[in-house]
C-alpha cells in the first residue's frame, strides 16, 4: 500500500517531536507483553503514544484510534453499537496489540488481527510521520505497510494511530465444556467452528451466531460427546507456540508441559517456551534488509527481534 507523509494532526505531530531523530527509543503501552521479542537494550528512552478514539463510523465498520488507547476503552465504545475488533483483550493498548501482532484466542469469531489493520500512521526512525494503507483496500499499490508494521514490535516505526476494521458482536454466544469429546471431532463437526480450547483433558468450545445457528450447533455436537454449559474462559496464559494445526494431534511429541491449545488454529499456550530453529539464511537477510531500510541506525526498540514470541 502507498506510504504518504501527513502533518495535519497536532497531537500526532507532537508525538513525532517526542520520537525525534536521535537516540534509542521505545514506546510503552500497558506492558502486558513487554518481554515479547527479547529484553530492551539498557538506557533506551521510553515514551508513551497519544490516546483517544478519533473517529468511529459504525455503518462503515471502521474506527480510527490512537495507539495509546486501551483496548478495553475501545471495545466499550464499540460495544455500544454492537461491534468489536480482532484485538486481544488482555489489558493492553491498541498500539501494543498491533505491535505484537497476536490475535485474540477467539480469532475464529472475531477475525485475524493483521487483516483488521487497514491503515497505520507511525513515526519513522527519522522522526517523520508516515501513513500507510487506508480505510479501504481498493486502488492502492506498493508496500502493504499495515501488515508490515503489525507484529514488528516497534522495530520499524513508532505506531501513533491506526484505522481498524470492526465486526458485529454475535447475537448469541454460548460456551460449552466436555471431558469426553474429541476436540478435533468437535472442530470438524461444526459448520462454522468457533474457538475450540483443549488442555488435554477438558475441551471448551464457543458457539456463536443467531439463536437458530447456535441451537443447530448444539444438536450437531450431541453426536460427538456430552457437553455442559460453562462460563467464558479467561485468556489462556503461558508461552505462545505456533505449530501446524495437525501437530496438535500429537501433543506428547511437543514437550510443552501444561498447555491450552487452540484446535484448528495451531496456537498453544504452554508452560514451557518453544524452542525455535534459527531463521533460514534467506529469511534472516530479508529481516536485516528491512530493518536497515526502515531504521538504519537501529534506534527503535533496540534488543527486540520481531518473530521471537
Amino acid at each position: 500500500m502507498t506510504a504518504t507523509l501527513r502533518n495535519a494532526d497536532p497531537v500526532l505531530d507532537e508525538f513525532a517531536v517526542a520520537v525525534g531523530a536521535e537516540g534509542t527509543l521505545s514506546v510503552a503501552g500497558n506492558r502486558t507483553r513487554w518481554d515479547v521479542g527479547g529484553p530492551l537494550a539498557p538506557d533506551t528512552r521510553i515514551i508513551s503514544a497519544p490516546t483517544g478514539i478519533v473517529e468511529y463510523i459504525p455503518e462503515e465498520m471502521i474506527v480510527t484510534v490512537r495507539a495509546g488507547t486501551s483496548v478495553d476503552e475501545l471495545h466499550r465504545t464499540l460495544a455500544e453499537r454492537g461491534q468489536w475488533t480482532a484485538l486481544p483483550e488482555r489489558g493492553g493498548t491498541v498500539g501494543g496489540a498491533v505491535a505484537v501482532g497476536q490475535s485474540d484466542y477467539r480469532r475464529p469469531a472475531r477475525g485475524d488481527l493483521r487483516s483488521a489493520v487497514l491503515q497505520v500512521r507511525y513515526v519513522s526512525a527519522e522522526g517523520t510521520l508516515v501513513t500507510g494503507g487506508g480505510p479501504t483496500v481498493k486502488n492502492v499499490s506498493g508496500f502493504d505497510l499495515p501488515r508490515l508494521i503489525t507484529g514488528s514490535l516497534g522495530t520499524l516505526g513508532c505506531i501513533a494511530e491506526v484505522i481498524l476494521r470492526t465486526n458485529p458482536i454475535p447475537a448469541t454466544t454460548r460456551w460449552l465444556s466436555s471431558t469426553d469429546a474429541d476436540p478435533f471431532a468437535i472442530h470438524a463437526r461444526l459448520l462454522r467452528p468457533g474457538p475450540v480450547l483443549w488442555d488435554g483433558t477438558t475441551t471448551q468450545v464457543m458457539l456463536f451466531g443467531h439463536d437458530i445457528d447456535v441451537t443447530a450447533d448444539v444438536d450437531r455436537l450431541r453426536s460427538v460427546g456430552r457437553f455442559d454449559d460453562c462460563d467464558e474462559p479467561s485468556a489462556p496464559a503461558g508461552h505462545r507456540w505456533s505449530v501446524p494445526p495437525a501437530a496438535l494431534t500429537n501433543m506428547a511429541a511437543l514437550d510443552t508441559g501444561a498447555f491450552v491449545a487452540e484446535v484448528g488454529v495451531g496456537i498453544i499456550h504452554a508452560e514451557r517456551a518453544q524452542i525455535r530453529p534459527p531463521l533460514d539464511p534467506g529469511a534472516r537477510l530479508i529481516h536485516e534488509r528491512m530493518k536497515a531500510e526502515f531504521d538504519p541506525t537501529g534506534r527503535l526498540n533496540p534488543g527486540r527481534i520481531a518473530g521471537v514470541r
